[in-house]
């Protein structure tokens, strides 16, 4: 088995060719060469699944014997924005930090995974993934089409190497207003307006996502709801005969998704004329209550088992909510913290790095059947 500086350095070195991959995500350009060459010939002895899903979204699973738990990271990662102060593909090394594009989401964990992966052998379940930043889950939606029998999946994100075994759900809309359009001198300007329609409906969302602040999970409290774009009207002087609205929500586990959909959809007084979803994604644990907690507690004794640190539910969402909506118990692990994901020269730390791709070591020679 490595000892721990030769871990780390294995680690850097891949972490090193996986950030010189350019895999942004807009604009979907991902392949099936280039960095899943490069994992495929750092795992050798494992049985590789190379499936093209179509619009970048490519998933690569690796098994090598018959292991316990499956490994889950997705290899893409935001555009680079133009604030960044050095190239964002050529990773930077200082005492105690890896700087570059995806270091912290979520390449360092792959990088720890391939290390972990070399250094002792062992049973061991990888699945690559290649979309979670295009908020269209084809990857993993593919793995689960078929039965699964892993007694646990560990989603890769930055949690500061500290086990996550609860976070919200997320959910996105595109609301219409329909109004009729005329000059605004008129007394009719007030309620035939779209725009108007849309504030007087925002108001009561806005109370209505407050009035569920005394609910809670997990740590977690209330509803986190945001207006984030408003759009309509022609001018001052036109009384505005459209307006689109577009909302996001995160729930608590123990709030029904549906339930919150019908009640924003009937806010009065001006209901919107359309009331579109365009993005589910499930809270971690999944289930009604009774079913959320079960799980979660299932995902703390797995934790326990594996020698994982515990740390609070988070607000963000990730992908173990799929694994978890399928049945299967699932937790979030990895190096990094939430604060540098997306952001210009984002950065994981040494010691996170090591601290993960040691637990990765444990999992693979503890986790055969």
């Amino acid at each position: 088995m490595s000892t721990g500086h030769a871990l780390l350095d294995a680690c850097l070195r891949h972490l090193r060719a996986l950030v010189s991959y350019d895999t942004q995500n807009p604009p979907r350009r991902i392949g099936t060469d280039g960095i899943f060459d490069y994992l495929q010939a750092q795992l050798p002895g494992f049985r590789h699944e190379l499936r093209d899903h179509g619009a970048g979204a490519v998933s690569l699973y690796s098994v090598r014997g018959k292991p316990r738990f499956l490994i889950n990271v997705h290899l893409d990662t935001v555009p680079a924005t133009p604030t960044w102060t050095r190239d964002p593909f050529d990773l930077l090394v200082t005492a105690d930090r890896a700087i570059g594009m995806g270091a912290c989401d979520i390449k360092g964990a792959a990088a720890a995974m391939l290390a972990a992966a070399n250094a002792v052998d062992g049973d061991c379940a990888f699945l690559f993934s290649s979309d979670e930043e295009a908020n269209d889950a084809r990857c993993i939606a593919a793995f689960l089409a078929q039965p699964r029998d892993y007694e646990a999946v560990l989603v890769a994100e930055p949690t500061q190497a500290e086990a996550v075994l609860a976070h919200r759900g997320i959910s996105s809309v595109r609301l219409r207003f329909a109004g009729k359009a005329g000059h605004a001198s008129g007394a009719n300007a007030a309620s035939d307006s779209a725009v108007h329609q849309a504030l007087r409906w925002g108001e009561r969302a806005l109370a209505y996502a407050e009035s569920l602040s005394h609910h809670r999970f997990g740590g977690l409290t209330g509803l986190r709801f945001n207006i984030g774009r408003v759009e309509g009207g022609i001018k001052a002087n036109v009384i505005a005969p459209s307006c689109e609205v577009r909302i996001g929500f995160r729930p608590l586990p123990t709030m029904a998704t549906e339930e919150l959909m019908e009640t924003l959809q009937s806010l009065g007084p001006a209901l919107p004329a359309e009331f579109e979803p365009t993005f589910f994604g499930a809270s971690l644990p999944a289930g009604d209550t009774a079913q959320a907690e079960t799980r979660r507690l299932a995902a703390r004794d797995v934790a326990d088992e594996l020698g994982l640190p515990i740390g609070n539910a988070v607000d963000f969402w990730t992908e173990a909510a799929l694994f978890s909506a399928a049945g299967l118990t699932s937790l979030v692990y990895g190096p990094g913290d939430i604060a540098q994901a997306h952001s210009a020269d984002e950065w994981v730390a040494l010691g996170q790095l090591q601290q993960v791709a040691e637990s990765y070591v444990r999992i693979i020679a503890h986790g055969s059947r």
